[in-house]
């Protein structure tokens, strides 16, 4: 049986007028007996303001006990007239809106028929978001205003004490500090090697490099913000947080509440864009498979067993004695599996790769020819860029048309099931052109990942003349994506470009 929900309500008029005050009962009058009417809630109270302006919440008592109210678990769902009637502007409601979304409260504007919790709500998030941007020039100071014109331009301003590998150049544009973009290239490299934001911190103490901020320690955030910060790549996303209220000063991250601006080539880059998008790619896989769980060794996470799909893992053989020694084997034959597969010593494995590799290379020639042609076939863009723009045109015309509709139904009396038909079908439209943009921005994603890994693996096969004899710890990382090993040590070995090598046990058995 579904819980009972917890339901308030919020009546507000802005002055202290006879008539405005008989509207203000009325309100009173009508939530109480209307949420009580509801046999699946259970009124809690209608929270009132009465003859105050809605410009400043901070007087507005009867407001802020209700969010304080709600925050605490006591209220589910708050209804109220219309988004007018709830807070002083836009970016005041946005922010409420989603404080209380967070919690799983719910919003509902009656006059404007909006639930925030359903999918649609999302949907005025960004309405409301497109509509902040004016209404943000008018509540700010001039200097505020000033700093988003900024913004507008394209005028890049770094926090540059914090910032590792740039500093303010001679003309108020950021430059690349050499030693420091040096910091940042490994801190890439090591991720692209799967070596977690941990790892990586680990690292970079012990071996004395400083941080941005000049102390001794790194930690696993700082790393992980250079690795997924656009200005490494010399683009710039603008307004990532904003001042929330200029006599406070207090600063939150950007939701939406106030425009955003993105600004391709604004700076020189220290990573390649291509190379940072990988890294974004390689960060997500990372997660979702849980790939940062072990990546001490240059195997880990990296030996896939053929029978189950599990990990491959290391233990340690005779560990007290002369014998000591690592292997590798599923880590879920210690989890009840009874895979088939094999331990591997990391001799076998080294000694596979090698042959594995060659065998690239023995082919060197003919792969290099079509190197351009293959990447051309197998990476192009275009048609998703082509759709992307139309889609993109489409949904800011269904967002103009959303936002006319509601302007209409608040400005003037509209037959409700006309305007709910309207609604809903703009709003399908909304959702259905942001599901396929999702889907294209994943699939562009992949296909650029897959060209900057095609020409990672060419350039280390163009730039390894003769057969490799031993094994490299760097050219196993820069070139293997995994192994799939089989019953009777077989292996298949899948490469960063998506070549597969297949090896017999009798094939590499003999090195």
């Amino acid at each position: 049986m579904e819980a009972r929900k917890k339901v308030a309500a919020y009546a507000r008029v802005s002055t202290n007028s006879e008539e405005q005050l008989t509207s203000y009962e009325a309100q009173v009058d009508y939530y109480t007996r209307y949420i009580q009417a509801q046999g699946e809630w259970d009124f809690v109270k209608v929270y009132t303001d009465e003859g105050i302006s809605a410009t400043n919440t901070k007087k507005r008592d009867g407001f802020n006990n209700m969010i304080a109210d709600a925050l605490a678990g006591k209220i589910d769902i708050i209804i109220t007239k219309s988004i007018s009637r709830f807070a002083r502007n836009t970016v005041d409601t946005l922010t409420t809106v989603r404080k209380l979304k967070e919690k799983g409260i719910e919003v509902y504007f009656e006059k404007e028929n909006i639930h925030t919790l359903d999918g649609k709500g999302e949907l005025l998030i960004t309405i409301m978001s497109s509509l902040a941007q004016e209404e943000s020039r008018s509540i700010s100071e001039n200097v505020t205003w000033g700093q988003r014109k900024r913004f507008a331009d394209g005028k890049v301003n770094m926090p540059y004490k914090h910032f590792l590998g740039f500093e303010k150049g001679t003309d108020n544009t950021p430059q690349i500090v050499p030693e420091q973009a040096e910091v940042a290239q490994l801190i890439y490299r090591l991720a692209f090697y799967r070596k977690s934001p941990s790892y990586i911190a680990t690292l970079l103490t012990d071996e004395g490099i400083p941080s941005p901020a000049g102390k001794k320690r790194w930690r696993p955030n700082t790393v992980e913000s250079i690795l997924t910060n656009e200005k490494y790549k010399g683009d710039a996303l603008l307004q990532k947080s904003f001042t929330v209220d200029f006599l406070t000063k207090k600063i939150k991250a950007n939701e939406g509440e106030v425009p955003q601006y993105y600004v391709e080539n604004s700076h020189p880059a220290i990573i390649e864009p291509e190379f940072f998008d990988l890294i974004q790619y390689e960060i997500k896989q990372c997660r979702e498979r849980g790939l940062w769980k072990s990546c001490a060794y240059p195997f880990s996470s990296r030996i896939i067993c053929g029978h189950c799909g599990g990990f491959y893992g290391p233990k340690v053989w005779h560990s007290n004695s002369e014998y000591r020694s690592r292997i590798w084997q599923c880590n879920e034959k210690h989890r009840g599996q009874h895979c088939t597969t094999p331990h591997l010593t990391e001799a076998e494995i080294e000694a596979a790769f090698l042959i594995a590799f060659n065998m690239l290379l023995e082919n060197r020639d003919e792969i290099l020819e079509a190197y351009e042609e293959v990447i051309e076939a197998l990476t192009d863009v275009s048609d998703l860029d082509a759709e992307q723009e139309q889609l993109q045109s489409e949904i800011e015309i269904v967002v103009e048309m959303i936002r006319k509709l509601i302007g209409e139904n608040t400005q003037m009396a509209m037959e409700q099931a006309e305007y709910e038909r309207k609604y809903n079908g703009y709003c399908a439209r909304y959702e259905e052109g942001n599901k396929r943009l999702a889907e294209i921005s994943e699939l562009r994603m992949e296909r650029i990942v897959k060209r900057a890994k095609i020409r990672i693996c060419m350039d280390r096969i163009s730039q390894q003349e003769n057969l490799v004899t031993e094994f490299d710890e760097e050219l196993w990382y820069s070139m293997v994506d995994y192994v799939t090993v089989y019953e009777g040590k077989s292996m298949v070995f899948t490469f960063r470009d998506g070549r597969e090598v297949k090896l017999s046990a009798d094939v590499w058995r003999v090195v």
